[in-house]
């Protein structure tokens, strides 16, 4: 039995933002694909699983389902379900090459508010494009676009049929061509032209008697026999003038009918016409000699053209006319007074009146048109003298008024008119400049055509219209419809306007450079203003399609787009892998990439004539060059060596692994031309020796290339297209059949082009897709190389341009680094440029090219020093003469290959790694690294950039990513790999000595492997280890974070990238810390509160900062072991009913922050709810430090020590006895030595109960026990000792976290798993849980609620008279300073998320829209209110300033954003969002509430080198340089909130 075949699953990747827009670089970005493959690949759209467009939303495709035809008009519609576990991924498979286009529909998202709105209208995305490449293929061989190499012939000189054409097509073939251009080949019109045809449905039939069975014939010759495709022009914007079907069809052309805004123009050409028959007769000059006789010819036109025609009528009203038209209607009553005058208008201005009249009474503005089309209503301006003068009364009026009117009216109407005249005055200006340029361009200027005496059949300026001849068919049309507007082009024109249009005076002011062969066709909006012309030229342009492989759209740039849209869609009907080439002179990259993307061009035609200069050449070369060497891999390459699984979905059989691509937005694709038909030649242009070079050159490029018929031959000159009539000739035409044409010396340079176009070939089919191009002086070289196998060609040219002589321009010795190479030949080419010589060509009977010869060069130098080669030229190296060579890097050679290699067996590697030793292998800061060290090591510095981040791969990454991203290797990184490979010792010898110690023993797996694959780089020259190097650390890299999250809980694996880059912040923060472990005489991993600032030693660990973060870190991600860790920690240091807010290892904890306790039992609650069995750990026994119900402090050593032990479930009661019995305590060595910045009271703890509503109240004005806990320090501003934020009083959240608790032990009471059912006070009265409870909830609306209309505040409790936002939670309860109560903080909502049922649900509802609307940042949440007067949004805590409020950072809680607040607040926004939401897509909107407002966290995360979310961020979202950049709590609360949406979607969505 044969094997199953494997096929690998390929998409590209294009995520779209929340607006739907493509989340791609560009504006908008060209996405431009790889032609289709079998089995197909897909186009996988990935949006977020509750962005904006998934309500009501659905993503729309034209792109066709298998086995369809395409319809641009034809949508699929995909609904988009919401999910706010996963992203929303669609496969969209690609069957066949085109444009396609692509949008979204749905409805915005309402602002969150608990008021009534208009729901929001659905609304659509923009459309944006995806095209796909045509797949092409001859003899059976596929040919990439940039594997092109197309030469240009005017079809008209190639001779007879078939025996000429076989010649040259032989010729061409053999010089290693694979496409011809042909110009058109059909019937041409009187001028000659081929762009000007005569029939587009017939072929010439002086060329292909048989017609149609003779091109048909030709091009599978082409393909069969000589392996050449086919390309044609197709003219789709005139015809010849002659054309016989104009005259049945006048309609589809520009006529005084069909655009009747030509009328001006059409009687300025034809007074222009008379004139120039008529100047004899006026005594003028008819030849111009002078300037002089020019400048006596057009002041003549003034008078007998632009004054006899009197033009201006065609822009002015009547004011005869219309006065009295106007007052005729006032004395009849006929005034239209719908659109009354305001009641000043009386009072107006001349100016004011003639602007009304303008703007309200004159609909003839809008375009030029027949005369005196510019008129005036009469029943409009009959309003105005009724307002002026009242409604007429026969009776009281007489003819004075009459006259009184008349008068006034025809005074505005001059005034009217005045505007007016002044256009026409510039237009004629326009006129009198365009025909005076013109003129003198073709009579008189040198460069010009010098054309003869002035005639009516050579006037003066060349006609736009052609006049249809009068005869029995065009006798039954309108005489207007017979003078036919021709085409032509406008310099700087705007590409997307009709020129012949009517907005547009192209024609009246003579701007238009004519081609009076050629009249325009009118295709109006669509096929139903034409429908002739519309069929006709659909049925030309699918005749096209079925015999070439593609186009050359001629004149695109002009061409409408929905006409070209039309046209393409046709030919691809027949013709599906079209190739599409296209000029596009637009002036504008954006104008151009629109037009790209919208017909799905395959290139647009580039030209290296045009350049004029050696240092031009270069930088066209470079564009058209690919990427340098040593590009960064785009697409994540890492770990692509998996095996592919059977899944049994499919019967067993083996599936490939997904291959996943990036959409990397396209440059243009160009078809570079070393010379076009248009364009000057060589010999012409530069020097005829630059042919070689030149040609050379562009086949070098990683693009289509190009040249023209002539160009290998040094044809002499530009062959002139419309009046040349002999026929080709070229020396590699006369090749017998069969013969093959040698490479190297030969006439011409066509022994040298079948090598250069040959190794084009090669180049664009394996994808040789990176590049060195650098010019020096008279050089340019250039090295194309394989990014894979690192075999390559390079090329040595010496260009010619004037004045370069004969020397071999003092080019030095080019030195290849780690690099072979092998000479494959040199050569130059010597042309016989005189003058004699060039008029032999010019004015022999055939076209043929000057003398010329290419020769063998001899004394090129290939020397080998060591890894490196060196390559000299000769003396005799002149201008025109190339070297080619073959390379290769054996550093670079593997036997797996190398890249393959480096990217291969991370995965097995990082196996057996945990948790706590991906800490080290990832991250570590500067001070963790040297804590952990004895100060020995730390983070890596780069020379020119400075420090890592961290001493693991991320720090690495982090530079890389950004690096890579923008193929940046100019960054001081890559400059630093190339110097040398320090890096790679210092990331291997790091693991080495990490993996010596026991806790990290797993680590010599990955150091391993990281050594292997270095040493296979440390081999490559120096410019490509960036790119290796980087292949390496990203692989590692990935791997490491992919066995990170395989080890936390199911929701993370299955979850988001958002919510996997937030959990791995879990195994940034915890880890092994030797002066930081959680107990004094063990280690353990201990989480840190931040990096860098709290890293190690005494400021790693924080009892409130852990609390707040480890449900998100550890126990959402299931890391149990890890929590529970740190809570036995934490329940042994138990002491006062505290645990201490600075853990110190358990050796000096300080007990000074009142909320960090309910945190602590909140955590317990939380272990005991989410982890499987976690109700055990209430049975738990820990040693506790210091001894249950006893303030004696004692030393961590003392023997009293470690020595009681109590469960959990006993530490939990002894927390809630504590403090239902009050806490009155001093801190333990309260003084200096403590906290140098406290004043002595402030070390006074002081914490009761208020039994009447069961609320717990604390703190003093000189201490801040929450986490609003910032000191003033500075003495200069006197805040040394005032806390920025006290919250003395009942904190909002340790109220609700105290409910929590003791509702949960009253549940654990009641069903018999906590033995204690309550506490005693201090006066011995014994209290419920349950009752404690109740009081609370009972009292907590009253106490904390300040509601939104004043009359209602007798019912709470409320000082009506200093409020200051209403529909809020108090932040503090009965606090010193009252005004504090009643500020607008993030905390409530704290609360409203462990406590939800304290809550009126609409109460809370406006609470949190409040607090939305005013205190929500881009990433955080202000710490105050921006309405409050103490707001102070900006944190420096290095501020040395005399501001009390500010100085020393003390305003660090007082208005700048902390991020940590932002995950509450979300949790209770979508909590009690969800509790009103009825159906299901209510629902999805609060989650998309909910990620509309993660957008900040989500760019932070993604961006920052220290991959987290910071701590705080100043106003609107600013940077805080004294904010730690990764803050434990920030990213583990907003874990949390993606922990409660998963539980809300299971069972809500």
């Amino acid at each position: 039995m044969s094997p199953q075949q494997v096929h690998d699953n390929t998409v590209y990747l294009l995520p779209l933002k929340d607006d739907g827009t493509p989340d791609l670089p560009g504006e908008p970005p060209y996405i431009y694909l790889s032609p289709p493959t079998v089995p197909a690949y897909s186009v996988r759209f990935e949006i977020e699983g509750t962005s904006s467009i998934t309500r009501q939303g659905s993503l729309w495709v034209n792109i066709p389902e298998r086995h369809q035809p395409f319809d641009r008009k034809k949508f699929r519609e995909i609904k988009l379900k919401p999910s706010f576990k996963d992203a929303i991924k669609i496969d969209i498979p690609i069957y066949c090459a085109g444009a396609f286009s692509f949008y979204c529909t749905y409805t915005p998202l309402p602002p969150f508010t608990t008021k009534k709105v208009d729901p929001p209208k659905p609304t659509s995305t923009p459309t944006f494009y995806i095209d796909v490449s045509p797949s092409l293929h001859v003899q059976k061989s596929r040919v990439p676009l940039d594997a092109i190499s197309c030469i240009s012939v005017l079809s008209k000189f190639m001779g007879k049929y078939p025996d000429d054409w076989e010649r040259h097509l032989h010729g061409i073939s053999e010089r290693g061509y694979n496409m011809v251009h042909y110009t058109p080949l059909m019937i041409r019109g009187d001028s000659n032209s081929p762009y000007s045809i005569y029939d587009q449905h017939t072929f010439d039939k002086a060329m292909f008697p048989q017609g149609e069975a003779d091109v048909e014939r030709l091009t599978k010759n082409m393909v069969d026999d000589y392996g050449l495709m086919s390309l044609t022009d197709v003219v789709w914007n005139h015809t010849a003038n002659n054309s016989k079907w104009l005259e049945e069809h006048p309609e589809a052309g520009y006529n005084l009918n069909t655009a009747p805004h030509l009328r001006a123009a059409y009687e300025l050409d034809s007074a222009l016409l008379r004139y120039s028959a008529n100047l004899q007769q006026l005594g003028m000059p008819t030849r111009l000699k002078s300037q002089d006789d020019l400048l006596r010819i057009m002041d003549g036109m003034k008078i007998h053209v632009i004054g006899a025609l009197k033009l201006w009528e065609f822009y002015v009203c009547d004011v005869e006319r219309d006065t009295k038209a106007a007052v005729t209607a006032w004395t009849g009553n006929n005034a239209d007074l719908s659109d009354p005058l305001p009641d000043d208008a009386a009072s107006w201005n001349l100016k004011q009146k003639a602007e009304w009249l303008r703007d309200r009474a004159c609909p003839g503005k809008d375009r030029m048109g027949e005369r005196f089309r510019r008129r005036i209503i009469p029943e409009r301006a009959a309003a105005l003298l009724t307002k002026l003068f009242g409604r007429y009364n026969a009776k009281a009026n007489g003819e004075g008024d009459m006259r009184v009117a008349y008068g006034t009216m025809q005074r505005f109407l001059n005034e009217v008119n005045l505007d007016w005249y002044r256009e026409y005055d510039a237009d004629v200006a326009a006129i009198m400049e365009q025909v005076f340029n013109r003129t003198k361009y073709m009579r008189l200027d040198e460069n010009g055509p010098r054309t003869g005496d002035i005639t009516i059949q050579n006037p003066l300026t060349e006609s736009y219209f052609t006049r249809l001849p009068v005869n029995d068919t065009t006798s039954k049309h309108d005489p207007d419809s017979l003078a036919l507007a021709n085409n032509g082009w406008v310099w700087a024109a705007d590409v997307m306007r009709d020129n012949a249009g009517p907005k547009s005076k192209v024609y009246l002011r003579r701007e238009l450079i004519v081609w009076q062969d050629c009249v325009k066709l009118r295709y109006g909006s669509g096929p139903d203003d034409s429908p002739y012309l519309w069929k006709f030229m659909t049925e030309y342009t699918q005749l096209m399609a079925k015999h070439f492989h593609g186009f050359r759209i001629d004149n695109c740039h002009s061409t409408p787009m929905h006409v070209a849209e039309h046209m393409l869609d046709a030919a691809r009907h027949v013709q599906p892998n079209l190739v599409i080439a296209a000029e596009l002179f637009s002036g504008d990259e954006k104008m151009d990439f629109m037009y790209c993307q919208r017909l799905g061009i395959s290139f647009l035609v580039r030209e290296a004539m045009q350049c004029w200069s050696t240092a031009e050449v270069s930088r066209l070369v470079h564009i058209n060059c690919g990427r340098p060497i040593g590009s960064f891999e785009r697409d994540d390459v890492a770990g692509l060596d998996t095996k592919p699984q059977a899944n049994g979905t499919t019967n067993g059989a083996l599936q490939g692994k997904e291959i996943v691509h990036k959409i990397n937005p396209s440059k243009i694709h160009a078809l570079l031309m070393d010379c076009t038909h248009d364009n000057e030649t060589p010999i012409q242009r530069r020097d005829g020796r630059d042919t070689l070079t030149n040609s050379a050159l562009v086949a070098m490029c990683a693009s289509a290339s190009g040249s023209v018929f002539g160009m290998d031959e040094l044809y002499p000159q530009l062959i002139e297209l419309v009046h040349e009539t002999r026929p080709y000739t070229s020396p590699y035409s006369n090749l017998k059949p069969g013969e093959s044409l040698r490479i190297g010396p030969s006439e011409g340079t066509g022994g040298v082009k079948r090598l250069m176009n040959q190794l084009h070939t090669i180049m664009g089919v394996d994808h040789y897709d990176e590049c060195f191009v650098h010019h020096d002086g008279e050089y340019i070289t250039v090295h194309r190389m394989h990014p894979k196998s690192r075999k390559g060609y390079y090329l040595i040219a010496h260009t010619a341009f004037p004045g370069y002589g004969n020397g071999n321009g003092g080019f030095q010795p080019q030195w290849l680094t780690g690099t072979k190479a092998k000479l494959l030949g040199a050569w130059n080419l010597e042309c016989d440029q005189s003058r004699e010589a060039k008029q032999a060509a010019i004015n022999d009977k055939v076209l043929r090219g000057v003398p010329s010869h290419t020769n063998d060069l001899k004394g090129v130098q290939v020397e080998q020093r060591g890894e490196d080669t060196v390559i000299t030229v000769p003396e005799f190296f002149p201008p025109g003469s190339i070297a080619m060579f073959e390379t290769w890097i054996p550093g670079a050679e593997h036997s797996e290959g190398l890249d393959k290699f480096a990217t291969s067996g991370a995965r097995d590697a990082f196996t057996k790694v945990t948790l706590n030793e991906l800490n080290a292998v990832l991250y570590r800061a500067d001070s963790e690294e040297r804590a952990m060290s004895g100060g020995a090591d730390g983070v890596y510095s780069i020379p020119g950039m400075g420090p890592l981040v961290y001493c693991g791969l991320q720090g690495w990454w982090s530079v890389l990513r950004d690096i890579i991203k923008h193929n940046d290797l100019g960054h001081p990184m890559c400059s630093h790999l190339r110097d040398g490979k320090w890096a790679l010792d210092y990331i291997v010898g790091r693991l080495d000595k990490l993996a010596e110690r026991d806790i990290y023993s797993h680590l010599k797996g990955p150091a391993d492997w990281l050594r292997v694959r270095f040493d296979a780089i440390r081999k490559l020259p120096s410019f490509l280890f960036p790119r290796y190097f980087a292949l390496v650390i990203r692989t590692a890299h990935k791997a490491a974070c992919e066995r990170s999250i395989e080890q936390m809980s199911h929701n993370v694996q299955a979850g988001q990238r958002f919510l996997k880059k937030l959990a791995m912040v879990s195994v940034q923060c915890n880890g092994y810390m030797e002066n930081a472990s959680l107990w004094p005489d063990k280690m353990v991993p201990s989480l840190a509160a931040g990096l860098p600032h709290f890293a190690q030693d005494w400021a790693r660990c924080w009892g409130r900062d852990t609390m707040i973060a480890m449900r998100g870190l550890l126990l959402s991600t299931g890391r149990f072991d890890d929590a529970k860790e740190h809570l036995l920690c934490f329940a042994s240091l138990v002491k006062h009913g505290m645990i201490p807010n600075l853990l110190g290892s358990g050796k000096l904890p300080r007990y000074n922050s009142r909320d960090s306790v309910w945190f602590f039992l909140q955590n317990i609650q939380d272990y005991v709810t989410l982890v499987p069995h976690g109700d055990t750990i209430l049975k738990e026994t820990v040693k506790r430090r210091f001894k249950p119900y006893d303030d004696t402090w004692f030393a961590w050593d003392d023997e009293r020590a470690y020595k009681d032990t109590s469960s959990v479930e006993d530490v939990i009661h002894e927390c809630l006895q504590r403090h239902a019995g009050g806490l009155h305590f001093r801190e333990y060595n309260a003084g200096p030595s403590l906290d140098s910045q406290m004043k002595p009271d402030g070390f006074n703890i002081d914490m009761d109960v208020d039994w009447k509503t069961g609320i717990l109240f604390g703190g003093n004005e000189q201490n801040c026990g929450t986490w609003m806990d910032k000191m003033g320090e500075s003495v200069k501003a006197g805040n040394k000792g005032e806390p920025g934020t006290s919250r003395d009083g009942a904190p909002v959240e340790i109220t609700g976290l105290l409910y929590s608790t003791l509702k949960w032990v009253d549940g654990l009471h009641r069903n018999g798993s906590f033995k204690y059912e309550g506490v005693t006070t201090s006066d011995g009265k014994k209290v419920s849980y349950a009752d404690w409870a109740a009081k609370i909830k009972a009292n907590f609306e009253h106490c904390y609620y300040v509601p939104v209309d004043p009359s209602e505040d007798s019912q709470y409790d409320v000082n009506s008279k200093i409020v200051n936002r209403r529909g809020i939670y108090k932040d503090v309860y009965r606090g010193k300073k009252e005004y504090r109560d009643y500020q607008l903080r993030p905390n409530f909502p704290i609360t409203m998320t462990v406590a939800p049922d304290l809550f009126n649900p609409q109460h809370a509802l406006v609470a949190l829209e409040v607090a939305d609307k005013y205190i929500r940042g881009p990433t955080g949440m202000a710490t105050l209110d921006p309405g409050d007067h103490e707001y102070h949004p900006w944190y420096f805590n290095s501020e040395d300033s005399d501001n009390f409020a500010t100085a020393k950072g003390r305003s660090y809680h007082q208005g700048p954003e902390w991020l940590w607040p932002t995950g509450f607040f979300l949790r209770a926004l979508l909590k009690f969002d969800l509790m009103r939401r009825q159906t299901k897509e209510e629902k999805v909107e609060a989650f998309q509430q909910v990620t509309a407002r993660l957008h900040g966290c989500q760019q932070m995360i993604r961006e920052s080198p220290w991959a987290g979310l910071t701590e705080l961020t100043n106003k609107d979202g600013a940077y805080c340089g004294d904010s730690c950049p990764t803050q434990a709590w920030s990213a583990g609360c907003i874990i949390d909130l993606y922990d409660d949406a998963s539980k809300y979607s299971d069972e809500l969505l």
